[in-house]
């Protein structure tokens, strides 16, 4: 298991939104729904283009590239053009901040 890396405030991630972050070199999505935490990697599995760029539907992020859509919760494909799954970080809220488990 990797290091916790203290990512941004909680303040920095209203519910509804998504922030970019980075987690040693690599890029994480974080996604707040309706105030739960959840971490992916930046990249969609389609074409690789960034996630943050997209839009959160409930637990599900639309890509605004192509459409593709992924649970948030499981990284698991929801909607074509994507048939693979994204990467998955566990989260922490701590007294500090937002928490993110690296590789």
């Amino acid at each position: 298991m990797g290091e916790w890396v203290r990512v941004a405030a909680l303040e920095d991630c209203p519910p509804g939104s998504l922030r970019s972050v980075m987690v040693g070199s690599v890029p994480v999505v974080l996604c707040n729904v309706d105030g739960a935490l959840y971490a992916v990697e930046d990249r969609c599995s389609h074409e690789e283009l960034p996630l943050s760029d997209g839009e959160l539907e409930g637990p599900i992020l639309v890509c605004q590239y192509h459409g593709a859509r992924f649970d948030v919760t499981s990284g698991a494909p929801r909607g074509l053009p994507a048939v693979r799954p994204i990467r998955t970080f566990a989260v922490e809220i701590r007294d500090d901040g937002i928490y993110i488990q690296g590789t």
